[in-house]
C-alpha cells in the first residue's frame, strides 16, 4: 500500500488520535515507560498508518500500543479488544482457502481482510505476549499467522484463552466460525 493511498479527513484523523490517546492513558500496563507525545508525533507523520489504525478501530479491534521496537524506533500496535474483533469474524484463513470452498463461502478471508486494512495477522509469539498483558479471547478465538509448512498441508492455526491458559490449535484453513476472527498488528 502506498503511503498516500489511504488518508483520513482532518476531523477523522483528530477523532482517531483522541480515541487512541484515551485508550493509551487508560491502559498504561500495556506500554510502561512510553510517552503518548512520541506516539502522537509518529501517528501524525504517518497518515496511511493512521488510516489502518482507524480500520482496526472500526472493525472492533481497539488497537493500542503494546511495544516499542528500539532498533527501528517504531511503536507496535495490536488489537486489544477483550474478544476477537467483532467486525472480523466468520472468515476462513486465506484466499487459497476461500477459493477452495465449493459452497457456503465466507465473505472474505482473514489474510485478505488484514491486507486490505494495511495490517498483518499476529503470530503465536505476539499472541502470547498480548495475553501476558491481560486475558483476551475467553469466549472467542483468533486466527494467527500460520507457518508455511503447516499451511502447505491445508492447515491454519488459531489461539484462545480457556481455563486461565492460552491454547494454540489447528483447523482446516477453509473453516470459519462466528466466534473466530483475527487480531492484527501494525508498526508505526
Amino acid at each position: 500500500m502506498k503511503d498516500n493511498a489511504k488518508k483520513l479527513s482532518a476531523s477523522l484523523s483528530k477523532e482517531i488520535i483522541s480515541i487512541l490517546k484515551d485508550r493509551f492513558t487508560q491502559n498504561m500496563h500495556r506500554h510502561k515507560n512510553l510517552a503518548w507525545e512520541l506516539v502522537q508525533k509518529k501517528l501524525e507523520s504517518n497518515p496511511a498508518k493512521l488510516w489502518s489504525l482507524n480500520e482496526m478501530e472500526k472493525s472492533g479491534g481497539e488497537p493500542d500500543v503494546v511495544d516499542w521496537d528500539k532498533k527501528s524506533g517504531e511503536f507496535i500496535f495490536m488489537d486489544c479488544s477483550a474478544e476477537s474483533p467483532k467486525g472480523r469474524r466468520s472468515y476462513c484463513y486465506d484466499r487459497q482457502a476461500l477459493d477452495a470452498r465449493k459452497e457456503h463461502k465466507p465473505k472474505n478471508s482473514a489474510m485478505d481482510f488484514a491486507a486490505e486494512m494495511g495490517i498483518e495477522l499476529i503470530n503465536e509469539e505476539q499472541y502470547r505476549k498480548l495475553q501476558s498483558l491481560e486475558p483476551l479471547d475467553e469466549k472467542t478465538s483468533s486466527w494467527i499467522k500460520t507457518p508455511e509448512n503447516i499451511r502447505k498441508l491445508g492447515g491454519a492455526l488459531f489461539c484462545d484463552r480457556r481455563f486461565g491458559t492460552v491454547f494454540m490449535y489447528h483447523n482446516g484453513a477453509e473453516s470459519y466460525y462466528a466466534a473466530r476472527g483475527f487480531r492484527g498488528y501494525l508498526k508505526v
